[in-house]
């Protein structure tokens, strides 16, 4: 046995232990007839879970997505005819159903047998043979991120709210699992400053949950931590197969260098200056439309953030999303019925009521101006196709991205100018409020972290007018209309709120004409808190209690979010 073998031994024994004990206290929690017993072997059996969590969520992340999945419905479509429905279960199931007022024997026993039967059989197949230096670094990345996107929101700990000392076992399992490849290092010194760094995380993730200054703690642990994980690849000499959804030498989670856009996109290539700008030009191009007098800019207006200003747009029914960092989501339209930017422009285009047209026929219009003819030449080379035509588009749309707001030039530490009510604001919006366990920072979109391989969609009950005595449900069914599952009635995606200051009005149909307003949405609970009875409602419908200083705050931080520039080339 070589020196990695042993290693990816020495690691395999001790995750597996972690899951040995994680089986032991569920199977006594599926024997346990009290509260008492019942919240003692939960919160046992969640302490192991977590110490085994930075390896499991990265050679399993489906099982690990199986085994801390939210109290909602799962529902898989992928087309009409294979529709999947399944009931939630595993620990975040386990901690709403244990810390009640009345728990139900039966049912967390059905729960706790299942969550440890998936464990048992992620124990039996294990396999670290395939392990190498460059996974044990990608999965130490993975729970640095985990933990400051997921972990200290109270993604997966929504009743406790256990969330900081939960991250300390993370960390702390973190150490033991680094300390195995310690020979690893060819620089000592950088050991222990991963010691230190992590005894640092340790001492910061204290306190209480609501006032706890998460901003702080990415931008002084987070990107530190992401900093020197950078130095470790050097200082290992690993050279990394492939990027994943954030760049290989990421330094920061709120910087335009952050993301891998290939990892959102069906296409393997690069964004260059020559591609955007054609792009771009296509973007704004009237002659493409059937009436020459729409273009995609129509209803993406560049200076209200690349959405419309009206309710409703014309000749569609909903409100006009921003394009602003639209690239970075795997699902399009409110009702995710796209899987591609590119698959979006081809609707688009066809749509009556908007262009009115083709690809045939925009490819037709292009065939004639001789500058286009040229550009695609020496962009694509090839000539003009109607592949290269909605890629060209996509790629000028993944270029709004740019990571420049006040938000990201603080926590970035390029500035120093975010006043107290910003900084409180990201706090409440990341702890009390909730609003990132839906619009996940750093994106503040529904593309989950950390692999963000999926843009959720949410049942939050949006009235059909701004009535708050005469309450209604909107007509629009959303994702239900695609494949008429009852389940999916009134879920849309979950949309940006970066730019949120220039893309007023708000929700899928323009119900809101403020900020304010939609903060006094969320405060009472949503749909339900308004009274409106919606049995899937993904939104808790309790009242969030925030406070008029508060609901300020938060409004300051979305403020922030508002991006300097587009920081993409210029027009041709």
């Amino acid at each position: 046995m070589n020196k990695e073998e042993h290693k990816n031994e020495i690691l395999q024994k001790t995750f597996s232990n972690e899951l040995l004990l994680t089986i032991n206290y569920l199977d006594s929690l599926s024997k346990s007839e009290n509260a008492k017993d019942l919240e003692k072997h939960y919160l046992q059996a969640r302490l192991h879970f977590k110490k085994a969590e930075p390896v499991l969520a990265f050679v399993d992340s489906e099982n690990y997505k199986f085994l801390n999945q939210p109290n909602i419905l799962k529902i898989e479509e992928e087309d009409a005819t294979d529709i999947k429905i399944n009931n939630p279960t595993g620990f975040q199931v386990l901690e709403e159903e244990i810390f009640t007022d009345a728990p139900g024997i039966k049912t967390i026993t059905d729960h706790a047998i299942k969550t440890k039967s998936r464990l048992e059989l992620i124990e039996k197949n294990l396999n670290f043979n395939y392990i190498k230096p460059y996974h044990v670094l990608w999965m130490i990345r993975d729970q640095i991120i985990r933990t400051a996107l997921t972990g200290i929101t109270g993604f997966d700990s929504p009743v406790l709210e256990h969330s900081l000392s939960e991250g300390q076992i993370t960390y702390s399992a973190l150490k033991a699992y680094l300390d195995i490849y310690k020979d690893e290092f060819n620089d000592q010194t950088l050991y222990k400053a991963w010691e230190q760094a992590i005894e640092k995380a340790l001492n910061a993730l204290t306190g209480e949950f609501n006032s706890f200054n998460r901003y702080a703690f990415i931008k002084n642990n987070t990107h530190n931590n992401l900093k020197l994980w950078n130095k470790t690849v050097s200082d290992w000499k690993v050279k990394f197969p492939f990027t994943k959804a954030i760049n290989n030498d990421a330094t920061s989670l709120f910087s335009k260098n952050t993301f891998n856009l290939n990892h959102f996109s069906d296409y393997n290539d690069s964004l260059t200056e020559v591609k955007i700008n054609l792009g771009k030009k296509l973007f704004f191009e009237t002659e493409l439309s059937a009436s020459k007098t729409i273009s995609c800019a129509t209803c993406h207006i560049p200076e209200k953030g690349y959405s419309d200003g009206l309710t409703i747009s014309k000749g569609v029914t909903r409100n006009s999303p921003t394009l602003l960092y639209a690239g970075l989501q795997k699902g399009f339209f409110y009702d995710n019925r796209s899987g591609s930017l590119e698959g979006q422009i081809v609707s688009v285009i066809n749509n009556e009521n908007e262009f009115h047209s083709d690809l045939e026929a925009f490819e037709n219009t292009i065939k004639h101006n001789t500058w286009y003819v040229e550009t695609f030449k020496t962009t694509f080379n090839d000539s003009i196709n109607q592949e290269h035509i909605r890629h060209a588009i996509a790629s000028f749309i993944r270029s709004l991205a740019p990571f420049n707001s006040k938000f990201d030039n603080n926590i970035n530490d390029l500035d120093n100018t975010l006043t107290t009510s910003e900084i409180n604001g990201f706090n409440l919006f990341t702890g009390k409020a909730k609003c990132t366990t839906c619009h996940f920072a750093p994106l503040f979109n529904g593309t989950v972290p950390t692999t963000f391989k999926e843009t959720e969609m949410e049942l939050i009950g949006v009235p059909k007018t701004n009535d708050s005595i005469n309450v209604e449900i909107d007509d629009d069914l959303g994702r239900y209309d695609l494949f008429h599952t009852p389940e999916r009635k009134h879920f849309f995606k979950t949309t940006t709120v970066r730019n949120v200051a220039k893309t007023a009005p708000y929700m899928h149909n323009g119900v809101f004409n403020t900020l304010e307003e939609v903060l006094d949405f969320y405060n009472k609970g949503g749909g339900a808190g308004l009274g409106i009875a919606l049995e899937n409602q993904t939104l808790p419908p309790d009242a969030l209690n925030l406070t008029s200083s508060e609901i300020k705050d938060i409004i300051a931080f979305l403020n922030s979010l508002t991006d300097e520039k587009e920081n993409t080339p210029s027009s041709i």
